[in-house]
Formats: C-alpha cells, structure tokens, sequence
C-alpha cells in the first residue's frame, strides 16, 4: 500500500502507480520524487509522473528510508531533495523502506 494523505474516499485516485507487484509499481520515465525529510529521520515522499506538467501527485508515501538506484539528477533543497528520474524505473517497498530500481523490459511487459 502506498499511503495518501488525502481524504479517504479519494485515496484510490491518489495512489495511480501501475502496479507491477504487490510491493513493486512501475514509475514513470522521467518521474520526479520530491523527498522532504523529517526531523524524526523519516521521508515524506511525493511523486511527481513528469516534472514538467502542472499534474497532481501520483502518490504520496512516508519512508523510514528511501534508496534511488536508478540514473537520477539530485537537486539539493532546503528540507530535503528532488530526484529527476533519467531511466524507466521501479519503485519497491521493502516494510518501511522504499528503492527505487532501473526496471527490466519484463516490467515493462506486465504492465501493459
């Protein structure tokens, strides 16, 4: 489940990651993950499809912590950073914990 903190009966409007496992969803090619940390040492994480559009969120979730393995540019920010994500990618959760990898073309393939 990733979390949403918006009211309830808008959680599965919030949450639109194509998922290609129960702890495995499938990331837009140029996502940006807008990560602020907490002073609790945790991670508000808020997914962005594109960058460049004025969209919504795609999904909002808290991390204990998160690991970006995939190509990325990291922006430094105040209370935390952006991720641009430059490869498709997956996200993972592992309990708490968030990875974000490079996806295979098998990925890509379930999903579709």
């Amino acid at each position: 489940m990733i979390y949403a903190f918006v009211q309830s009966d808008q959680n599965t409007r919030m949450n639109r990651l194509v998922s290609v496992s129960e702890q495995t969803w499938l990331l837009a090619d140029h996502a940006h993950l807008i990560v602020h940390e907490t002073n609790d040492g945790h991670a508000f994480v808020t997914i962005y499809d594109c960058g460049a559009t004025q969209n919504p969120p795609s999904a909002q979730l808290i991390a204990t912590a998160i690991r970006i393995d995939a190509e990325h540019e990291h922006v430094s920010q105040p209370t935390g950073y952006i991720a641009k994500l430059r490869e498709p990618s997956v996200l993972e959760r592992h309990d708490r914990d968030w990875i974000v990898r490079p996806t295979d073309d098998s990925n890509r393939r379930n999903s579709s």
